[in-house]
């Protein structure tokens, strides 16, 4: 929760003062399918993602009619160091039930639509979307990137 959440809330504590005298802004906070998507494998994380999503939409309706943009980013699996790493959750997880890492990785992935890890480079790009002026209107949003894992509406 420290982490994962709480450094949210304490950056934009820190920041939203600011934000406020200019009249202008926007938040992006990375959530996690996660968030909605329970897993007993990950429970505090998910939990936290939870937290930080509902944060960011209670946000957007308090400092909206400040000028002030909140939305979150939920990613699925990402093809970092994280997920793919000699240490990843991959690795971690195929240890623990005896499988093979790229099993498990496949497993990561089979039910998403797209059938593979989503970039860093993908999610970056929808976080400075939202950040830009392009989307000026757009705020209490929660942005799934997750090559279509998410079933819900």
């Amino acid at each position: 929760m420290a982490l994962t959440f709480m450094a949210a809330v304490r950056t934009t504590r820190a920041i939203l003062p600011h934000m406020i005298a200019r009249g202008t802004g926007s938040i992006v906070n990375n959530a996690s399918v996660n968030a909605t998507l329970p897993d007993p494998l990950v429970i505090d994380y998910g939990a936290a993602k939870a937290a930080l999503a509902n944060f960011s939409k209670a946000l957007s309706k308090e400092v909206g009619r400040h000028g002030i943009r909140v939305n979150a980013v939920s990613a699925g699996p990402v093809s970092t160091e994280l997920w793919l790493g000699a240490d990843g959750v991959a690795a971690t997880v195929s240890t623990a039930k005896g499988a093979n890492p790229e099993d498990v990785t496949h497993e990561a992935v089979k039910d998403t639509a797209t059938g593979r890890f989503t970039t860093p480079e993908e999610v970056a790009d929808l976080i400075v979307f939202l950040a830009s002026s392009r989307t000026s209107n757009v705020t209490g949003a929660n942005y799934l990137v997750d090559g279509g894992l998410s079933q819900g509406l």
